[in-house]
């Protein structure tokens, strides 16, 4: 949800003296955070009362971080390694960090009445990319009141269709927990093999992707539906993820349906109704929700390179979601296509994209394929297992999706941790964890022009 860029920070035109300079960093604070959640959550996990059998602390860790960062990854059953404690605390966990514990941070203080001083408000303003400290507030606040609204309802729908089947104790338990799971889009599931049994079931399969696709789409898009309820009137932000987000899904679709129609292992043997339902939900999930009613291990090569480039692509800005991000991705498109026809400006919909914007998606794209190229290099050492199955892991982990081909409970120690960091990374965002590295700091030194030949 958070990715922190200096150049775009209000303050940077104020020259702080050492007398009112914060030691606050908000990649540091932001970072800090989230080791703060996790670490509660693996002291949680660990209790006897959470499992029914002991697990180590590496294995809390690392579910922990999967449920903070709406990850998914898990080493074991979810289901029967955990009891109801442990399954509770994941899914505080998601919550939590699917919504950002910035969001709950602000809205504690300020019912208690608490006050931001500059360096706070900094690092709340970084956090969900807001200028003006009174829309800030207004965005946390909507953060909060949408993802309650929509949780209600889908809890309330996915209650309707459990109840005639297992019950009002079970089916409510188990509303509650895939909704938390599919609206935060972290992929946990109660079942060894996720949503596979309700693979036939419309409701299910209809209300588990609206609540991934509501909750991936990003807060600022649905907080823009509220103010502009019509289509002309909607920020260019907005419309550009919409429509990125309709187009990928629909051709991801059609695609997975194509390519696994003849694979018995997946669609051939079902009805073209459930057919259908497959193909859609596995051609959405991918987008960091990490569901799947199909073997992820049994599917073509040509829908596993597919899921691979859904993984990479991610959600909406300030979301549920994690991954490069759509809009990121939409804006690398263009900026190649224009370069391509010889164009000095990049043009989307109308209007122009500022050079600042390109830059950073950019860095963006070149430190997640450089942290992706590093961790599979280290995987590809430590765990005895097919390139295609390392890079798909890992690829899942920066992603945030959850989607597996069976490595991650075959993982070595070696193996949890660098999917830990994958995973945080994945969270956070390349460039607030690159800053959490070292400080950027602007020259105004000019030199000579090189001419240097690339291509």
């Amino acid at each position: 949800m958070t990715l922190w860029d200096p150049r775009y920070s209000p303050y940077k035109s104020k020259k702080i003296t050492s007398r009112h300079k914060t030691p606050l960093n908000p990649p540091r604070v932001l970072f800090l955070g989230f080791l703060f959640l996790i670490f509660i959550g693996a002291m949680l996990l660990k209790l006897t009362v959470a499992t029914t059998t002991p697990i180590s602390w590496l294995q809390a860790v690392f579910t922990a971080t999967s449920a903070v960062t709406v990850t998914g990854l898990v080493l074991f059953d979810t289901g029967s390694q955990f009891t109801v404690f442990g399954q509770v605390t994941i899914a505080l966990l998601i919550q939590v960090g699917g919504l950002g514990f910035m969001t709950f941070a602000i809205l504690a203080a300020l019912s208690v009445g608490a006050r931001f001083d500059i360096g706070k408000q900094l690092i709340a303003q970084e956090a969900f990319g807001q200028i003006s400290f009174d829309k800030l507030i207004e965005t946390a606040k909507y953060v909060f009141f949408f993802s309650l609204v929509i949780e209600f309802i889908g809890f309330v729908l996915l209650l309707l269709c459990w109840l005639p089947e297992i019950g009002f104790n079970s089916a409510s338990y188990q509303a509650f927990f895939y909704t938390i799971s599919a609206f935060n889009n972290a992929g946990f599931a109660l079942n060894s093999d996720s949503l596979t049994p309700y693979q036939g079931d419309i409701g299910i399969n209809l209300i588990i992707t609206g609540l991934f696709i509501i909750g991936g789409i990003g807060f600022i898009v649905l907080i823009d539906l509220k103010n502009n309820c019509r289509w002309h009137k909607l920020s260019t932000n907005s419309k550009l993820v919409l429509k990125s987000t309709l187009i990928i899904n629909l051709i991801a679709f059609f695609a997975i349906w194509l390519l696994e129609a003849n694979n018995p292992e997946t669609l051939a043997n079902l009805s073209v109704k459930n057919q259908a339902l497959s193909a859609w939900f596995q051609a959405v999930s991918p987008r960091t929700a990490g569901f799947n009613t199909v073997p992820i291990e049994s599917l073509s090569q040509g829908s596993t390179v597919l899921i691979l480039l859904l993984m990479f692509i991610g959600g909406g800005s300030l979301s549920t979601a994690s991954g490069l991000k759509i809009s990121t991705f939409v804006v690398l498109i263009f900026a190649v296509y224009h370069y391509l026809r010889q164009r000095e400006q990049v043009h989307i919909m109308g209007r122009t994209i500022e050079q600042t914007t390109i830059n950073k998606s950019f860095s963006l794209f070149a430190i997640y394929v450089l942290a992706l190229f590093l961790s599979i290099f280290i995987l590809s050492i430590t765990e005895h297992a097919t390139l295609v199955d390392v890079v798909f892991e890992a690829v899942s982990a920066i992603g945030t999706v959850g989607l597996s081909r069976g490595l991650t409970s075959n993982l070595s120690s070696s193996g949890e941790w660098v999917i830990i960091v994958l995973m945080l990374i994945g969270r956070l965002g390349p460039l607030t964890f690159i800053y959490l590295i070292t400080s950027p700091k602007k020259k105004y030194s000019y030199f000579a022009t090189a001419q240097i030949k690339v291509g």
